[in-house]
């Protein structure tokens, strides 16, 4: 039986290429769409779980902080 995690995951548009990042692993990758950028991070998160442990599940909390600028 094939084990899944959730990852918790930023995406960040960067000029024409969407970066999507797992939080967790720093690991990322890009597509010019949300869609792709977030297909190649799950391909390349699938890789890098294959040769590293699979870590405890982590709770994330998100939100947003004004600062002044």
């Amino acid at each position: 039986m094939e084990a899944f995690m959730t990852c918790p995951v930023i995406v960040i548009k960067e000029e024409e290429w969407f970066v999507a990042r797992d939080i967790t692993t720093d690991v990322a990758s890009q597509g010019k769409s949300i869609d792709e950028a977030l297909s190649n991070l799950k391909e390349a998160l699938e890789l890098y779980y294959e040769d590293a442990p699979v870590m405890e599940p982590r709770t994330f909390y998100t939100t947003t902080l004004e600062v002044g600028v």
